[in-house]
């Protein structure tokens, strides 16, 4: 009998259950996993993991799965299978040892609906078109950014415009995150668009909100949803619709910004990441390598979300953490005070000589652990990591919140400890087991230009303000988890020093 016939023999309940037999039968097929792959916890039929993963705090529940399945283990989304990397001894051995073969971003059905396709981006392209924008960013970092000798100077001045926007706020309780977003943003967009914003303009802040709440979504439980179920999750509505909407109102202001740049490009004279885009652009019109509109637009939007996100989120963790540890703050104050003084501008020559305050902020990076999944890799071949099997197309996810709270490498992984970056005699060190950039071939093009913001806007505010909270108010450190992790929100007072 052929199968269209059978069905038609068959009643409403019958054929239900004919189609749920069906699906097991796939889901036990597709379940059989080869000799040595990693192992993990039970699953449900087609669903996977997926409600299983704490959805506040994916990263503790995830990196506490490798307490019971060791470092290397498997979880599936939906009927995906998805391989943990944990520790930092095996995280290294999966993006530094093995780099290349885990260079490559798996397929994602959110990623190809934001992106409009593969291959385009800076973060989610894989192979030549990814490493020539890879090659051709970083570049432009280095042209307008850390080899141009106005930067630090610019970093400054936003500072001091950072600094006028909290004196109003002087005596009353006030949320410093919009102030520092606006401050850090500024930053990425004189590279990219070549011009800072006033923090009251609309676009700016326009730009911001859609670019917090996609952050936020892309990172969510919402997100692995539309990855896990795209066929289903795409025709209903929820909160994974927000990813969609903020993303194209990014792009529509981006591509604003491309127009303007069009009716006054000089050649000769590039002012930013986008005018030299736009000039590659007209040499390789004809190349495979996506120097064209639609793909600036999208390295623009990766630039913009890399370039702020994770900056602000750093330095609204610190405000928590040095509030909350005031001994601390105290000890910064008193050697900012003894090498730079109250009058003059701190700068990046300074950072030698403020070992104590360059190990707060390292210690604020650990602590606040901005990202703390990393990004998705793939198995470009058939590889082991440890003792397991990992075949070739593998998702691999590098957990680095287990890294940067390895018991085996910190000494006291849960406690907010800058001795972890100091010697006996008070000097810095530096510790392998620092990765809030990742590592490997993706790790964070824009490190150095961060570190450089983290340095000059901390040192700044902490020169100028002392930072504080009600009386008896402990801050939270437990974050919002999404892309990146955020601090709940939070009130401070400042005090002019």
């Amino acid at each position: 009998m052929w199968p269209c016939e059978l069905f038609l023999c068959l009643n409403l309940t019958e054929m239900l259950l004919f189609i749920f037999a069906v699906l097991l039968v796939v889901y036990f097929l597709d379940k059989k996993d080869p000799p040595n792959f990693p192992p993990g916890p039970p699953s449900l039929p087609l669903l996977g993991n997926i409600f299983n993963i704490e959805s506040k705090q994916p990263h503790i529940y995830l990196t506490k799965l490798a307490d019971v399945y060791g470092n290397v283990f498997c979880i599936r989304l939906g009927r995906h299978k998805t391989v943990f990397v944990c520790g930092w001894k095996m995280v290294k051995e999966a993006i530094v040892r093995q780099a290349d073969n885990f260079v490559d971003r798996p397929f994602s059905p959110m990623v190809t609906r934001i992106y409009s396709g593969n291959s385009a981006g800076l973060f989610f392209s894989n192979g030549r078109v990814w490493r020539r924008q890879r090659r051709f960013a970083m570049a432009m970092l280095r042209t307008f950014g850390l080899a141009k000798s106005s930067m630090e100077q610019s970093i400054c001045e936003e500072s001091q415009h950072l600094q006028e926007a909290m004196q109003k706020e002087e005596g009353e309780p006030f949320d410093p995150v919009p102030l520092l977003n606006n401050a850090v943003a500024n930053i990425i967009c004189q590279i990219v668009f070549g011009r800072r914003y006033e923090y009251s303009d609309h676009t700016f802040q326009s730009m911001l909100k859609n670019l917090t709440e996609m952050a936020y979504l892309e990172g969510s439980i919402w997100a692995l949803l539309y990855d896990a179920f795209p066929a289903l999750m795409r025709h209903l509505p929820g909160p994974h619709c927000g990813i969609f909407s903020s993303s194209k109102s990014l792009e529509a202001s981006i591509r604003g910004e491309i127009e303007r740049h069009k009716m006054d490009l000089d050649p000769s004279n590039p002012r930013d990441y986008i005018d030299s885009f736009l000039i590659e652009e007209k040499h390789n019109r004809n190349s495979e390598l996506r120097f064209d509109d639609d793909n600036l637009v999208l390295c623009c939007l990766d630039l913009f979300l890399a370039g702020s996100e994770t900056t602000s989120k750093t330095l609204q963790w610190g405000l928590i953490y040095l509030i909350n540890n005031t001994h601390i703050q105290d000890k910064v104050h008193a050697e900012i005070d003894r090498v730079i003084g109250l009058s003059r501008q701190p700068t990046m020559a300074d950072r030698p000589n403020l070992p104590y305050t360059d190990a707060v902020i390292h210690e604020i990076q650990r602590m606040g652990n901005i990202v703390p999944l990393n990004g998705l890799r793939m198995a470009a071949k058939d590889t082991t990591l440890g003792d397991f099997f990992i075949p070739k197309g593998t998702s691999v996810m590098p957990n680095l919140t287990s890294v940067l709270f390895d018991k085996t490498e910190w000494e006291t992984p849960d406690t907010f400890n800058p001795e972890h970056f100091l010697d006996a005699e008070g000097k810095f060190v530096r510790r392998d087991a620092f990765l809030p950039f990742s590592a490997g071939k993706r790790a964070c093009l824009g490190e150095g230009l961060a570190r450089m913001e983290l340095f000059l806007f901390f040192v700044s505010l902490l020169q100028t303000f002392n930072f504080s909270t009600l009386d008896g108010v402990e801050l939270s450190t437990e974050g919002i988890i999404g892309a990146t992790r955020t601090p709940q929100p939070f009130k401070i007072y400042i005090k002019a020093r």
